[in-house]
């Protein structure tokens, strides 16, 4: 009928991708929660085990739903593709050649140990030794693209996650070569096609290399030339999917290329300028494939075989985590770390799907199986930013805290408490140094207290809302307790429960906003420090003098905001009298 609306799957897809970013991201991030769970928990909903289904009954959904998740899959891997590539950007050949002990050293030993564990295990359920170690392999993985941007790069967590993922995903070729070898009607093209590979990987990676070096910065030189962001991007892009086509061609896997592009532009100076253009790509790229894991969740089989798949997805997480953890403290990785980089690392990877695919088309495994550790793999990538906060939390636990001696000079003396040792934390540390007042910094954050330590500062690992870690700090007997996280319902408990315990001691704590320096007086504080304030009245008072109103008239109006501040912290926090504010470089 003429002038039928006719609805475009393509259009019908964007629109639900679009309107999941434009929701969860925004709501995910409203309640500091990773938006990783919300794309996975959007392709269930609108997938075709979720809403999907019901799309004969009700054609509207179609507007709402992605019936046919192998649509998006080209946009997925596309996803992974700019990860990788983003990941090459943040690091550098010098960096990835002091990690080479770690990639083939502690890489190897992860993704060997995990595999033949997991291969002894299914051996001895009935699964036929070539099926177990094709399985063993697949779920030895982990996933790039859910590991890194949770822990990142620059933590060592982050730096040992890295290390053990970059040689899994150089180990995706010779799986996928060995499955095809060990197929029951395989012939010997199996090794001659793998060592043919491997010469023409070979001989492309160094050609990228060498090509790259001369013609990478040449190429964004033209670009930059031009002011033209659209350029820029285009010129990003060019090199990325160049490059990963060009190591797809000899059989290598695209991801390789993707990673040597970025470690190639990161040796040049336009690296910053293509991560800001890159960025928002990936993310929306990156949550396309999440919503393809979501869509791959059918909760009917699950609830029907919920107790195998339990057992399954427990017993594959925590072998993989034990396996990890004990090489990492092997290796000399404090507790920690071993432990959060265990849990982490535990799930399967959304190229635990490839390999299965790869098994089942060489007659390794059977179809039914296939499904279900699918099921498991699904699972695994959905709670993995579970995985990951839960590993943050048991590696506090296991952590050993440092002794009070190791970082106070004398037990006896009165000493200032900082709570935080971050960057605020460091500077008030600094401050105390140079008026020679005694002082000790503690904080939650393992990683952060080895950091300062590590520059000098007197730092102690620990929980300061346990009264008895403050006891043996001597806050009965401290000068003051300066409370600097940013974190501020945190600091509103934490002072509470020091006013409650220590009546006289004096709290100086850092304050969000005018309204959140009120609450913390209500709590207990002798002073509350506003971070926003006095920095907003600098830049004016610099604004204004810029613009040429005379110094008079700017302090007198700095003056008068100021005064408007007090009486807003005093009408908050109930004080009898105006707090002081410190007054600014013109007064």
């Amino acid at each position: 009928m003429a002038g039928e609306l006719e609805i475009s799957p393509v259009l019908s897809d964007t629109l639900v991708i679009l309107g999941a970013a434009g929701i969860v991201i925004p709501v995910f991030a409203r309640f500091r929660v990773t938006p990783i769970i919300g794309f996975i928990l959007i392709g269930l909903l609108v997938g075709p085990y979720g809403l999907g289904k019901y799309v004969f009954e009700y054609p509207w959904l179609t507007w709402i739903t992605i019936t046919d998740p192998e649509r998006l899959e080209p946009f997925a891997e596309f996803g992974i593709i700019l990860l990788l590539f983003a990941i090459g950007l943040e690091l550098s050949f010098n960096r990835l050649w002091q990690l080479r002990r770690m990639v083939f050293g502690l890489g190897a030993m992860e993704l060997i140990f995990s595999a033949l564990f997991l291969m002894l295990i299914l051996s001895t359920m009935g699964q036929y030794w070539t099926g177990a170690l094709a399985l063993g392999l697949a779920l030895a993985l982990s996933s790039t693209a859910l590991c890194l941007p949770i822990a990142g790069t620059s933590t060592p967590v982050g730096r040992a996650a890295l290390s053990m993922l970059l040689f899994e995903d150089i180990a995706i070729v010779p799986i996928i070569f060995l499955l095809g070898a060990m197929a029951p009607f395989a012939e010997t093209e199996g090794l001659e096609g793998f060592t043919e590979t491997l010469l023409l990987g070979g001989g492309v990676v160094l050609g990228m290399l060498v090509i790259g070096r001369f013609a990478l910065p040449v190429l964004f030189a033209q670009a930059a030339r031009t002011k033209s962001p659209e350029l820029f991007l285009a010129a990003s892009l060019l090199v990325v999917i160049g490059a990963s086509l060009a190591t797809a061609a000899v059989g290598l896997s695209p991801i390789v290329g993707a990673l040597l592009a970025g470690l190639l532009i990161a040796e040049t100076e336009y690296h910053t300028e293509v991560e800001g253009i890159i960025e928002p790509f990936k993310g929306l790229a990156l949550g396309i494939f999440l919503i393809t894991v979501g869509m791959g969740i059918d909760i009917t089989t699950i609830a029907d075989n919920a107790v195998p798949i339990a057992i399954a997805v427990v017993g594959v997480l925590s072998l993989k985590a034990f396996v990890t953890g004990i090489l990492l403290r092997m290796m000399g990785a404090r507790r920690s770390t071993a432990t959060e980089t265990g849990i982490l690392m535990s799930s399967p990877s959304e190229t635990t799907l490839i390999v299965l695919s790869a098994a089942t088309s060489a007659m390794l495994i059977q179809p039914g199986t296939a499904q279900f550790w699918q099921i498991v793999t699904a699972i695994g990538l959905t709670i993995t930013p579970l995985l990951a906060m839960f590993g943050r939390k048991i590696a506090v636990r296991v952590e050993r805290r440092p002794m009070l001696e190791e970082v106070v000079d004398d037990p006896d003396e009165p000493t200032t408490i900082i709570v935080g040792s971050g960057r605020v934390g460091q500077l008030i540390a600094d401050m105390l140094k140079v008026h020679g007042k005694p002082y000790v910094a503690i904080d939650f954050d393992a990683d952060q207290v080895t950091q300062a330590r590590q520059s000098g500062y007197r730092a102690v690992f620990g929980n300061a809302s346990r009264a008895d870690v403050l006891d043996r700090l001597g806050a009965d007997r401290a000068p003051a307790v300066i409370l600097t996280m940013d974190e501020p319902v945190l600091a509103q408990r934490l002072t509470r429960k020091l006013r409650a315990t220590y009546p006289d001691l004096p709290i100086i704590a850092r304050a969000r906003d005018a309204e959140h320096a009120g609450q913390l007086y209500r709590s207990g504080a002798s002073h509350a420090v506003p971070e926003t304030l006095e920095s907003s009245l600098q830049l004016s008072e610099a604004v204004l003098v810029d613009l040429g109103v005379a110094m008079g008239p700017v302090i007198a109006s700095i003056h008068e905001k100021r005064d408007e501040y007090r009486a807003v912290i005093q009408a908050g926090g109930k004080l009898e009298r105006k707090p002081k504010l410190r007054t600014s470089t013109a007064e």
